[in-house]
């Protein structure tokens, strides 16, 4: 679930992340909630407060769109929307919308005014569009009305990463989902049985890496030890971002987004694809396709074309997260060979050091836009109540996540979760008859995201905690710092971002692949360079130090 969904967003991030940033330094940027309600609190609760259930004191409904995931399609019958009916008195209406359309028919539907009061999946960046036309409200003037929101907010030090979302008029129009620290997911997938045959430990660097793969392709001459997917529509997607965008400090694939990087050593912003780390990045990668280590084909095949090399022994590492590792990989993995054992390994460390965060990166999950129509709605403080204690109060996130206690779950003395014997979830009943998401529709991507480590983990096996514990002892380095753009700005940096983003892209493959040598880097900056880089640059380094002036 987790993957297909952050692919496609990270995907459609659009034109606007970086440049969408704004800070206020505190809370300065949103109103007190001296706005007056009076009109607007039928069904809300005149106690509400941080760990007390929410429920409408009369009965209400609300309109959400709904991201209908392929993987457990929606069903009227799941327990999910009787017990979340029981508990908060609201029903919810989706507005039923394909995975593969969601992006699509969401701008459509907010476009015409058409878009249900609670418009979910949304990735911060992926609200920007729709600001200038007044279609979606300004979220961050009613916190007041979300006490668990703030609560987080406050107990997670999560300020930094929230001022990231403002526009520059000072709010955010997002509710983004929290969570207490960074997660690390995507990294290489590796044949741990032909390592133990080689005699190699994990690999720690990318260093390691290349030496690894040679010792593979030593072994066995006939093959791409490393076949990758997650290329279509992105070339390079995961492998470009998360695995060696970390390692190198400079983001391609699904990361690349609007080009714009955060150089720490020249406290300035940088173009990505012209600088010297994502050069050398791409030379690592052309180091590994020249020495037919890396399947070139990774950069353009399909992900069933990529996981089956794995499946039939044809290549012995694959970009994967915790979910791809038990759903798609081991299984079919098992019954071609098996004595074959894979695991995911620990980031490799590049020139960067041994972090997890980089200026890319924020603690903020997709969240809620929400319909400039439901500010009229007398039901409105209300649903701002319900979906505080739905995203963001302890008792709903364990609710979304884990179900009804007793029935798809227990607790032991110590509090940790345990399926329900009958229930399975990422292969942690494997064979159970009955699927948490599929059969109750919990765990489910529109409602469950976000929250405390220990719930993020609640899911985990015992080996990903052990992932996860290497990759949170590493550094964590500060978000990029606020950059915002008047509209008038945002404009022109829109008229010359995709030109300088399709350049680089496709130049990014000729790299790697050798049909362009690296003599030409020099050559393919001053391509840039004509396509406007260094105005648009300035344009972002200007609305920075004018930021920096006005709130220091």
């Amino acid at each position: 679930m987790y993957e297909i969904n952050r692919r496609q967003a990270m995907v459609a991030m659009g034109a606007f992340l970086a440049l969408a940033a704004c800070s206020t330094g505190g809370e300065s940027g949103e109103k007190k909630t001296g706005d007056d309600f009076s009109a607007n609190r039928d069904g809300a609760m005149s106690d509400y407060a941080i760990g007390k259930q929410f429920k409408a004191t009369t009965p209400v409904s609300f309109t959400i769109l709904y991201n209908n995931h392929p993987f457990y399609p929606i069903k009227n019958d799941w327990l999910f929307w009787s017990e979340l009916t029981k508990r908060t008195n609201v029903t919810l209406e989706p507005s039923v919308v394909p995975l593969s359309d969601y992006e699509n028919k969401r701008s459509l539907l907010i476009g015409a005014g058409d878009a249900p009061m609670i418009i979910p999946k949304t990735y911060p960046g992926q609200e920007t569009p729709f600001v200038a036309s007044g279609a979606i409200l300004p979220v961050s003037d009613y916190l007041d009305l979300m006490p668990n929101f703030k609560d987080k907010v406050a107990k997670w030090n999560l300020q930094p990463d929230l001022d990231t979302l403002r526009q520059a008029d000072g709010r955010f129009y997002v509710l983004p989902g929290l969570h207490e620290d960074y997660w690390v997911d995507y990294t290489l997938v590796v044949r741990i049985d032909i390592l133990e045959k080689l005699g190699l430990e994990i690999p720690q660097t990318l260093d390691d890496v290349h030496n690894m793969l040679r010792a593979m392709k030593k072994e066995y001459p006939d093959s791409y030890p490393f076949s990758d997917r997650w290329s279509n529509p992105t070339p390079g997607g995961a492998l470009l971002n998360q695995i060696l965008g970390l390692a190198y400090g400079a983001h391609g694939g699904w990361g690349y987004l609007n080009g714009i990087t955060w150089d720490y050593n020249a406290q300035k912003f940088a173009y990505t694809g012209a600088m010297e780390q994502y050069k050398q990045m791409l030379q690592f990668l052309h180091t590994l396709v020249e020495e037919k280590l890396l399947d070139p084909e990774s950069f353009t095949q399909q992900d069933d074309q990529a996981i089956q090399k794995l499946v039939s022994g044809k290549s012995f590492v694959i970009s994967g997260n915790a979910q791809t590792l038990v759903n798609e990989y081991r299984p079919p993995l098992e019954k071609a060979n098996p004595k074959a054992r894979l695991a995911k390994i620990p980031l490799p460390i590049g020139p960067l050091g041994a972090v997890k965060s980089d200026g890319t990166s924020t603690r903020l999950e997709n969240g809620i836009m929400i319909s400039k129509k439901a500010r009229d709605s007398k039901n409105f403080v209300a649903m701002m109540q319900f979906i505080d204690w739905l995203w963001y109060s302890d008792e709903g996130q364990v609710f979304a996540k884990w179900g009804v206690e007793g029935t798809t779950y227990t607790r032991d003395a110590s509090g940790k979760f345990q399926l329900a014997e009958d229930v399975d979830f990422v292969g942690l009943n494997p064979g159970a008859p009955k699927h948490l998401q599929k059969d109750f529709g919990f765990s489910n991507g529109v409602f469950a995201y976000g929250g405390s480590t220990e719930l993020l983990q609640s899911t985990f096996s015992d080996e990903e905690i052990e992932f996860q514990k290497v990759m949170n002892a590493r550094k964590a380095l500060p978000p990029a710092p606020p950059h915002p753009l008047t509209d008038e700005e945002r404009e022109q940096a829109s008229l010359w971002e995709t030109p300088l983003k399709d350049h680089a892209m496709s130049n990014t493959l000729s790299f790697i692949l050798g049909k362009r040598s690296f003599d030409e880097w020099d050559a393919y900056v001053q391509e840039l360079e004509a396509k406007n880089m260094s105005a648009y640059i300035n344009l972002v380094n200007n609305a920075y130090e004018r930021y920096k002036k006005e709130h220091g």
